[in-house]
Parts: C-alpha cells; sequence; structure tokens
C-alpha cells in the first residue's frame, strides 16, 4: 500500500512588534557600549586620527598611550546600530537580530578569559546582549497573518550567485592566511594567536588575530553558502559579512600606504612589500564594497501561486437513464 511522505517546510517567517522593539533595545544595547570604549579612548590620545591608526595597527605617529579598542568595536558599533533600525522599521528583522548576535557571540567569548576588570565586564554585558538578541530572533517570529502580508524576499539569482562567490573567496583566502601562519610559527606561538597569549600582545578589547580569522572565514563561508541556496537570510547576513570585508579591507589599506608612502619616515631598510598582503587587501576592498551593492537593493519577489483548474466534470452514466 502506497503511502504518503511527510515532508516538512519551514515558509517565511515575521517578526512580532515586541520582538521587534526588544531587539531594537538589545541591539542600541550592543551599540553603545564599544561607542563608549570608543569615546574613552578618543579622550585619551586627544585625536581621532590617531585613534584611527591606532586601528589600523599603524605605529607611526602613536603616542605613549594605548587604545583599548581595535577596528572590530566601531565595525561591531555600526552593524548593531544597523540592527536597531532594521527592527524598528521591518517586520522582517529576524535575521538581521540573528546575525548580529551570533557574530557578537563569536568574537566576544575570548574575552572570557582576559585578565582585566573593564574588558572582562564588557564580555559579560555584550555576550548576554547578544544571546538576548539570538533568543528574541528566534522566539519572536510567527508566520505571516494571510496571503497578503509581505514577507522577507529572497535575493536575485544572478546577484546572489555573484555575492556568494565573493564571499567564498574571501573566506579561502582568510583561511589560506591562517595555514600559512600555522606552517611558519612555533607551536606555542600559534596556539597564542587564537588564545590571546602572551607572544601576541593587543588591546584590551582586542580579540586574538586567529580566533577572529576563523570567526571571519566562518561568517563569509556561511554567507556565501545561503546566497547561492538564496535563502531569504542571505541579505543581513551577506550584508554583515560585506561590511566587514570592507572595514578590514580599508583600515589595512591605509596601514600598507602609510608604511610605505609616510613621507616623515627615513628607514634604514626600506621594508619590502608584500605583494600577497596587498592583493588581500585590494581583494578585500572591492570584494566587499561589490557584496554591499550587490545585496543591498530589493529582492526577487514571491513567484505569485498558480491557480487550480476546476475539477472536470464527471463523465455521464453508462448506460444513460431515461431523458439524460
Amino acid at each position: 500500500m502506497f503511502r504518503p511522505r511527510l515532508t516538512v517546510s519551514i515558509g517565511p517567517v515575521t517578526l512580532t512588534r515586541p520582538a521587534r522593539l526588544l531587539g531594537a533595545a538589545l541591539a542600541a544595547g550592543l551599540a553603545l557600549v564599544p561607542f563608549t570604549w570608543v569615546l574613552c579612548d578618543l579622550a585619551a590620545l586627544g585625536s581621532p586620527a590617531e585613534l584611527f591608526w591606532s586601528w589600523t595597527g599603524s605605529r607611526f605617529g602613536t603616542g605613549r598611550v594605548r587604545a583599548a579598542t581595535t577596528l572590530l568595536d566601531p565595525l561591531l558599533c555600526l552593524a548593531a546600530t544597523g540592527t536597531v533600525v532594521a527592527a524598528l522599521r521591518s517586520r522582517h528583522a529576524a535575521g538581521a537580530l540573528a546575525a548580529t548576535g551570533a557574530v557578537t557571540l563569536a568574537v566576544r567569548l575570548p574575552g572570557l578569559w582576559t585578565h582585566g576588570t573593564g574588558p572582562l565586564v564588557t564580555a559579560l554585558l555584550e555576550l548576554a546582549l547578544a544571546a538576548g538578541l539570538l533568543t528574541t530572533a528566534l522566539a519572536g517570529r510567527r508566520p505571516p497573518a494571510g496571503p497578503g502580508e509581505r514577507t522577507p524576499t529572497r535575493p536575485r539569482p544572478g546577484q546572489a550567485a555573484a555575492a556568494g562567490a565573493l564571499l567564498a573567496v574571501a573566506g579561502l583566502v582568510l583561511l589560506a592566511w591562517e595555514l600559512r601562519w600555522a606552517a611558519e610559527l612555533a607551536p606555542r606561538f600559534a596556539v597564542d594567536r587564537f588564545t590571546g597569549g602572551r607572544s601576541v600582545p593587543g588591546a584590551a578589547l582586542g580579540v586574538p588575530p586567529g580566533w577572529l580569522a576563523l570567526v571571519l572565514t566562518g561568517l563569509h563561508l556561511t554567507a556565501a553558502a545561503s546566497a547561492f541556496a538564496a535563502a531569504r537570510h542571505t541579505r543581513p547576513l551577506g550584508l554583515l559579512a560585506g561590511g566587514l570585508l570592507l572595514g578590514t579591507g580599508l583600515a589595512e589599506a591605509a596601514r600598507l600606504a602609510r608604511l610605505h608612502l609616510h613621507p616623515d619616515v627615513r628607514y634604514v631598510v626600506a621594508p619590502e612589500l608584500d605583494l600577497p598582503a596587498l592583493a588581500t587587501t585590494l581583494y578585500g576592498v572591492l570584494a566587499g564594497a561589490a557584496v554591499l551593492l550587490l545585496l543591498a537593493g530589493r529582492g526577487a519577489p514571491d513567484p505569485a501561486p498558480a491557480l487550480r483548474s476546476p475539477a472536470a466534470a464527471p463523465a455521464p452514466p453508462y448506460p444513460r437513464p431515461p431523458g439524460w
């Protein structure tokens, strides 16, 4: 006897109004925490230019005061601010809440084993806010109220494929760099790149470089996979990945330009231009900008449901009764 198969499909969902307001409040808290640290660094360094060059890793012109923030902090602040706007304006902000919460959770986990009280409290606070964002995105969903309610759209096929290819290459390049570092460094130093040991000095809120590279690699590859599948959450995930790719690429490009073109520095031996690093930087800038342009537009509208054809009239009886 034939038994029909049971299929489970997850349709489009929207956020309830209480979930949107709660998500906006949590995202605002996530934006406020690094913004406060940035203001403290500005007051300590006294110049936005000094703070910017500190974020890029440039050593020229920096004073004795060391910044507590890194480039990741303003980027996460901008991402959280965009999430606030998305939650207040759209019922389809579940993807933005989940993406921002997941990335913040991943990059703030190493803060749990820092030594300073301020960075530890900051990490705990941001982890709690990020977990709240994820919970809100999952618990505040509801199915559409009716067929006329708008639902999150999928990206257009061509744009999604192009963005997915760019993000996949970016993720693989980051992974290749980490494999190169693992092969060149001694085991103790390679482990310190992921745990933030003494051999890897950094800012108070800094994320170990190896850990950050793995998080960004996972983000880029996950966003690429969702783009290839044309999933409904591709746009918020891809925009976050593209924004981080563009921001880190611009900062590294500024550092390389200042390193080789700074007019006030005289070298005993001029530093050699690292062509692989330069190529990676330029690709990050161009690919990040391209991903933002590809995914920032409107998605493809859902196809209209197919109309059911009317049922065929039953055949006349045979033999026909009298008077048929």
